[in-house]
């Protein structure tokens, strides 16, 4: 159990702020490079399935690795494991800014992605522990302003880097936040809730995993980029399938199971996982497609790129912290559902008004209601997850929201740039993801923006499944934290 009595007066708040810096980092470092991909295409002359995979190789191992991370906080204790995500993300920074070509920078952001899943995963435990449950939501929502924060500045300032300095320093100016980053959660973090080391780590389960998401994802890349008639589409897909098979049936009978199938016995639990799950699928690629629009198709740079996507960072800031207080009042279930509601309607807005000639106060329009609909969503969501287990099980329970939450944003990058590539010719699509419109022809252009009218369809439908799964969790009761002691014990 928590040990709150060891704790320094107002630790709460040292814990957030290292929290929310690691979270600062992790979410700039995404929005910078994402700015930035067009450019690196161009210089580490990187074909499209590359550039694909550049994004997917760090959410793919951050998703894989997240589980063992909360297994491991939750045995050895959370304050080493953060620290060492923040030095090994520094680190991975550093070198990634001297990647000679896309292959490298593709292994190296892997790496980089072992240290952010010891950063993110390990972040919703500390604050969960730090916290009493009636200022969890509070906590949460500032911590949700803080990523909006680095949404609203990872565009802003990978259009600088890119215009004004040079591709380097889109890793590089990670370093000094990291070396930072690691000091000061060194000196700030306790362990304040007791480690539980008779257990054991589910490697089976880690591997079996990994097969099941690496094969759907490399059948979906491949066949939306080269063709769905290549044998690699077939074979990917029957070891994924088969992966994932094998990876429940194992997580049913193992002692200590990487993903604790009890805890979904918790219907506030699972309602609030499946529907984190459909809403990332939903919203997790729509800045990259909007990256790719303003600069493969509209020919602006990537300065104007990053700033035309602000507006839904900035009405999430807003409206995070106000949700993630009225969630300590009233629950989660109808904001929740009202958010991911409102993020449907936005992606419906986007799917019918696309175009290459759609005025900007348009997009930025919508992009407006979908950043409302992401606040409203996530403070509740989040707090209702994380309330509704016992604080022993916080670091799996953070892992299995992390893990559910970068896969959904995993497929939906992955099938979104899929659907959008299947529309166009190859060359035309590495022409778009390079940010030369020029190149193509104005049919071609047309046939692009079809794609995304269709992606964003997708995506809605998407949103609309997480607001009924958010609206079927049920009334938050005591209940589910006794049910959730019970199945600890």
């Amino acid at each position: 159990m928590a040990v709150r009595g060891a704790m320094p007066a107002n630790y709460k708040w040292w814990a957030l702020s290292a929290t929310s810096l690691g979270m600062f980092m992790a979410v700039v470092n995404g929005t910078t490079l994402l700015v930035a991909l067009p450019t690196l295409i161009r210089v580490l002359h990187m074909s499209s399935f590359l550039a694909i995979w550049v994004m997917l190789a760090y959410m793919v191992t951050q998703t894989v690795l997240v589980l063992t991370v909360g297994r491991f906080s939750d045995m050895y204790g959370r304050k080493r494991w953060y620290v060492a995500g923040f030095t090994l993300f520094t680190a991975a920074s550093l070198a990634a800014g001297f990647s000679p070509n896309g292959q490298t920078l593709l292994i190296i952001r892997a790496i980089q992605a072992i240290g952010g899943s010891l950063v993110m995963g390990n972040a919703t435990a500390i604050v969960a522990d730090a916290f009493p449950r009636e200022q969890l939501g509070l906590a949460l929502g500032i911590n949700s302003v803080v990523i909006a924060l680095g949404q609203i500045s990872g565009p802003i300032l990978g259009g600088l880097l890119v215009s004004w300095v040079n591709w380097h320093w889109v890793f590089w100016f990670n370093v000094p936040i990291g070396v930072f980053g690691t000091l000061w959660s060194w000196r700030q973090l306790r362990d304040i809730t007791k480690p539980e080391r008779n257990q054991s780590i589910d490697y089976w389960g880690n591997f079996t995993y990994m097969l099941s998401l690496l094969g759907i994802l490399i059948a979906i890349t491949w066949g939306g980029v080269r063709g769905w008639s290549s044998p690699v589409v077939y074979t990917a897909l029957t070891l994924g399938v088969l992966g994932l098979f094998v990876f429940l049936r194992w997580e049913r009978v193992v002692s200590h199971p990487l993903l604790k199938l009890q805890l979904f016995h918790i219907r506030a639990f699972a309602m609030g996982n499946l529907s984190n799950f459909f809403i990332a699928v939903g919203r997790g690629a729509i800045i990259l497609l909007f990256i790719f629009y303003f600069q493969g198709a509209r020919g602006e740079n990537a300065l104007q790129a990053g700033i035309s996507v602000i507006p839904m960072a900035v009405a999430m800031g807003v409206t995070a912290p106000i949700s993630g207080w009225l969630a300590d009042r009233m629950g989660a279930r109808i904001l929740a559902t009202l958010g991911a509601a409102i993020m449907a309607v936005s992606l419906l807005g986007f799917s019918f008004s696309v175009s290459l000639s759609t005025p900007y106060s348009i997009i930025a329009a919508w992009l407006v209601v979908a950043g409302i609909g992401n606040g409203l969503f996530n403070s509740p969501n989040t707090s209702a997850i994380m309330g509704s287990v016992h604080s022993q099980e916080r670091g799996v329970a953070a892992g299995i929201r992390t893990m559910l939450l970068n896969t959904g944003n995993v497929f939906s990058v992955g099938s979104v740039l899929a659907l959008v590539a299947a529309t166009v010719p190859p060359p035309v699509m590495l022409a778009i993801f390079s940010g030369q419109p020029a190149a193509v022809n104005p049919g071609a252009l047309d046939h692009f923006t079809h794609g995304l009218d269709l992606a964003f369809g997708f995506m809605a439908l998407m949103a609309l499944a997480s607001a009924v799964l958010s609206a079927l969790r049920g009334e938050e009761t005591s209940g589910a934290l006794k049910h959730s002691e019970a199945v600890s014990r």
